[in-house]
């Protein structure tokens, strides 16, 4: 998937601006873990209702920039119907692309738009956060 840099920009907008599943549920059955970046003021919460070993809901919320929020976004809709082991294989892949080695594009599908944050290493941490909050929840399993 080739994306230009105004349909990048217009994603990133997007699900800034309308995140997907923007809000916790907090009831039973959601495992939910916190990650913050402390050189600023992203801190999300993500909650995970998984059965039968596959992702069958996930939401977020918090307070982040536009590169968190919508990198959350898009994880969420990618990841949300996916068996875990497939989860832990799209997160290691988008790790693999954020530090510039190679990596599965169709894997990652609409999350290849962060292939450029390793050009401002400072939001590599922004665009790392969803990641390591999902696999704060996979390691509890």
């Amino acid at each position: 998937m080739e994306i230009d840099q105004e349909l990048r920009r217009e994603m990133i907008v997007e699900n800034y601006e309308h995140p997907y599943h923007k809000g916790l549920k907090k009831e039973a059955g959601y495992l939910v873990a916190n990650t913050n970046n402390e050189s600023c003021i992203d801190n999300i919460d993500i909650e995970l209702k998984i059965e039968d070993g596959k992702i069958k809901e996930a939401n977020f919320d918090g307070e982040a920039c536009a590169i968190s929020t919508s990198a959350t976004s898009l994880f969420l809709q990618r990841i949300e119907g996916k068996e875990v082991e497939e989860v832990r294989k799209i997160l290691e892949n988008y790790q693999k692309m954020i530090n510039e080695e190679e990596y599965d594009k169709e894997l990652l599908e609409d999350l290849v738009i962060y292939d450029s944050v390793a050009m401002q290493p400072n939001r590599k941490k922004c665009a790392l956060l969803p990641k390591d909050t999902i696999e704060k929840i996979l390691e509890r399993l």
